[in-house]
Formats: C-alpha cells, structure tokens, sequence
C-alpha cells in the first residue's frame, strides 16, 4: 500500500507561507526543481486543496509551451498534466477541474485509506489547509520537508497545534547548493 507524504517546504522559521498566502520567498533553482521533479514522478497521485488546485491550474497546464521557461520548470509541467490529482473541496464540482483530477467532498480516513489502497504507489500530500486536515487526523505517513534558508517572522505554520507526540525516524537528508535542506523522516 502507498503512503501519504506530506511534502512541503517551509521557512527556518517553520512557516509553508506568508501572512497573505505568500511564497515568493521559495528558493527552487533549478538543481532543487529537477530533485522535486524525480520525487513527484514516482508518486502515484496529488492531493490538493481547493487553493493549491487552482493555483497549480493557473499555471501548469501550459507552463511547457512558454519558450522562457527552464527544463524542469516545463518538465514539471507535463508531470502535473498527467498524475492524478485529488482535489478536496465543498465548493468546485467535477466540471470545474480537469488534468486528471477528482473532486472529492471531506478527508474521511476510511476513504483515504482506499485511496492509498488503489493508487499502487505513494501520494503527495501539499497546501496549507488540506495538510492540517490530515495530519490533525493523523494520515500522514512520511514527510519530505524543504527548508529555506529564511526567516519570514509569520505566517502559516508548518504543523497545527496537536495533542500528541507522534514519533518519526530519520530517513535521509539532502542539501541543496542554494543553502535549501530537505528532511525525510517516516512515522517510527
């Protein structure tokens, strides 16, 4: 069965975004979006918000037609395209989103758990909203976390307060010419 990893990348101060919703302080050079492109590849499918949905749609689909672009900016273009997309929203209908994507209503662990079952490989998990959904519902399995060398002072923090301690092993780093760190850790 897959996982769901929880992928996201976040300020040395813990923030995944500023105050207004604000990522421009994200350091991806290429070096670290040809790393994220050979990560998401060999997942099986993404779980989006509403926000992340649209905001990747925005772009995306058309991102590799741009002759501006670089490689694995327009590489990363036709890896969105193709992979299931997951989209969990009360408001978008079906008809509203396209590129391999299912609208799906609530995070319901008995159906996240089929869709690990079906998907034959791991799920991405990204965006503020959806993120503390699942992991105030404990359905995270491992974390691939990318820090930037910045402090951003507030904003949206990495993890919602929680009850618990929830113990994780330490499955691997990796550090990035731009300073930018990525942690992989896996539930204990």
């Amino acid at each position: 069965m897959g996982k769901i990893i929880l992928m996201m990348s976040v300020s040395l101060d813990g923030f995944i975004q500023g105050p207004e919703r604000q990522i421009d302080w994200h350091r991806v050079d290429d070096e670290l979006h040809q790393h994220f492109n050979n990560q998401l590849r060999a997942m099986s499918g993404f779980l989006h918000g509403r926000v992340v949905y649209e905001l990747m749609a925005e772009f995306w689909p058309t991102a590799d037609a741009d002759p501006s672009v670089s490689g694995p900016t327009a590489e990363f273009a036709g890896i969105w395209r193709d992979m299931p997309k997951y989209v969990y929203s009360r408001t978008l209908r079906q008809s509203d989103v396209g590129w391999n994507s299912t609208v799906v209503r609530d995070v319901v662990p008995s159906e996240v758990a089929a869709l690990k079952a079906a998907a034959g490989g791991d799920l991405a998990l990204g965006g503020a909203d959806l993120a503390a959904s699942f992991l105030r519902q404990d359905l995270v399995d491992a974390y691939l976390i990318t820090v930037h060398p910045v402090r951003i002072g507030r904003g949206t923090p990495l993890f919602p307060p929680s009850d618990g301690v929830v113990p994780l092993r330490l499955e691997g780093t990796r550090t990035f010419d731009s300073g930018v760190v990525q942690l992989e850790y896996t539930r204990a």
